[in-house]
């Protein structure tokens, strides 16, 4: 293994947590969006606050780690996937402020309809911020980010296979969200809730493993690159991913909801793990590979010095952070702001 692909190695763990992590919390946009007027949602929207109220900005850390390490390891193919496909990108920059402003502003909203105001907003953009996200992976992955930059700045990240890469992004957070949330509502002790949404969480997984087959032909015709290493070398984690996800439908079925989260965090970080090997050795698929779009050795011996010193400072506090979120006095405090609900309504 080189010393680029060493950095790339742990660039990509960074785009797997995100994936996984801000994945389940953009999903959550759709359940807040879909739960139904104020009186019939409320249960809902309130678990979704409480769910990741703690965790919505730390998540963003998996972001910004990307970008950091790939204008810094690959100067010339970020420069040319931001002057290609800066309006996806732009867009969603512009969902992911819009979101945060929504989701904070909604708790202090004056009346109902401020309120309403704000929870479209952040409903809206946890849709949009996916979608675009997946556009630019679909550009990257299918070919369209030139090696020199300043490829078109439309038809690079509206192609089938950056449409099919927005729609599976915004699928896969959905089904992640409704198991995530099915999860914490059980440990909740508000089982009909529970089983509510993992009746939601059965459907859109249902129809995210449709879309995904359906996606093997797009990638096919559109991305054959790709398609060649994912029929090759990373076939069998791509079977791997749709075991897990078949496990976590069948585990929703059962209300197994502790294991069926598990399954699903399986199932999707397994999709975005076969990708990056079917796309291995590229960073722009037919453009430029990983060993050449490198910078200095200096840099790239740097980047993975800091790698480890995160690994001791920021992982910890991470962690604890999730492991405070996941214990009974914390889960214990959805009911206390129920019946603080009950009491204003």
């Amino acid at each position: 293994m080189s010393l680029a692909d060493a950095v790339a190695i742990v660039m990509f763990l960074g785009v797997i947590a995100y994936a996984v992590f801000a994945g389940a919390d953009f999903g959550s946009g759709v359940w807040d969006i879909t739960a139904g007027d104020a009186h019939k949602g409320g249960a809902t929207r309130r678990l979704i606050d409480h769910s990741i109220g703690p965790v919505w900005e730390a998540n963003h850390v998996w972001l910004i780690y990307v970008l950091v390490f790939l204008w810094t390891a690959f100067p010339r193919p970020f420069v040319a996937i931001m002057t290609t496909l800066f309006v996806p990108f732009a867009l969603a920059a512009g969902g992911i402020v819009l979101r945060g402003a929504g989701f904070a502003f909604r708790k202090f909203a004056g009346t109902l309809e401020q309120a309403r105001l704000y929870g479209a907003i952040f409903a809206s953009s946890s849709v949009i911020t996916p979608f675009f996200l997946g556009a630019v992976a679909g550009a990257i992955a299918s070919g369209r980010v030139p090696a020199e930059g300043y490829g078109d700045v439309w038809t690079s990240w509206t192609r089938p296979t950056s449409l099919l890469g927005g729609v599976l992004a915004v699928l896969t957070c959905s089904f992640l969200a409704a198991a995530f949330l099915a999860a914490e509502a059980h440990r909740g002790n508000d089982h009909a809730l529970a089983s509510h949404l993992g009746r939601r969480a059965l459907v859109v997984g249902a129809v995210t493993g449709f879309v995904a087959l359906v996606g093997v032909f797009v990638i096919e015709s559109d991305a054959p690159t790709l398609a060649s290493h994912l029929h090759g070398r990373a076939a069998p984690i791509i079977a791997g991913s749709a075991v897990a996800g078949a496990a976590a439908l069948w585990l929703l079925w059962r209300e197994q909801w502790a294991l069926a989260r598990a399954a699903a965090v399986a199932a999707v970080g397994a999709v975005v793990v076969g990708w990056g090997v079917g796309q291995y050795p590229w960073i722009l698929v037919d453009q430029v590979e990983i060993a050449d779009g490198a910078g200095a050795s200096a840099t790239l011996v740097a980047l993975l010095v800091v790698f480890v010193l995160a690994g001791l400072f920021v992982l910890p506090a991470l962690g604890y952070l999730l492991w405070l979120t996941q214990q009974d006095a914390w889960a214990a405090t959805d009911e206390l702001e129920a019946d603080r609900a009950e009491e204003m309504s």
